[in-house]
């Protein structure tokens, strides 16, 4: 097969099934819940609710690093965007970590139907990943 051939076989490949990452994941940290959709050809993830959400539903983003958006509710905030199919993960995307206030970079790879791996690193090999489930 030739070069020119196997470059187009995936270039056409298919982006990850939308429905695999697109719903509602339980986070491992603070019994966190977000709802992933898809925002055009990528896939983006708002907060829809947490425990110190649950306990303060007005929160805002107090510790954003950047002062003008601190005072943007917790509730609803974009956290994960800007990703590009890459095979069978979600890559060159961010997450937004809300109790730091920090951006990272991030990859979302879904396992099967109901877990995703979530890793967001300040740069590579300097990662932490996480397991969501999601949440029927």
């Amino acid at each position: 097969m030739s070069l020119i051939l196997v470059g187009a076989l995936l270039a056409a490949a298919p982006a990850p099934a939308a429905d695999t990452a697109v719903g509602r994941w339980k986070t491992e940290t603070k019994n966190g819940v977000v709802e992933i959709q898809r925002c055009g050809p990528s896939i983006c993830g708002r907060l829809v609710t947490s425990d110190l959400l649950r306990q303060q539903p007005d929160l805002k983003d107090g510790n954003n690093q950047n002062a003008a958006q601190r005072n943007r509710p917790l509730r609803g905030l974009m956290l994960i965007s800007g990703f590009t199919a890459d095979g069978d993960a979600w890559t060159g995307g961010q997450i937004y970590n809300p109790d730091d206030g920090k951006t990272y970079k991030a990859k979302v790879t879904p396992i099967d139907a109901n877990t995703l791996k979530v890793r967001g690193c300040v740069f590579v090999p300097l990662c932490k990943t996480q397991t969501w489930t999601r949440i029927r």
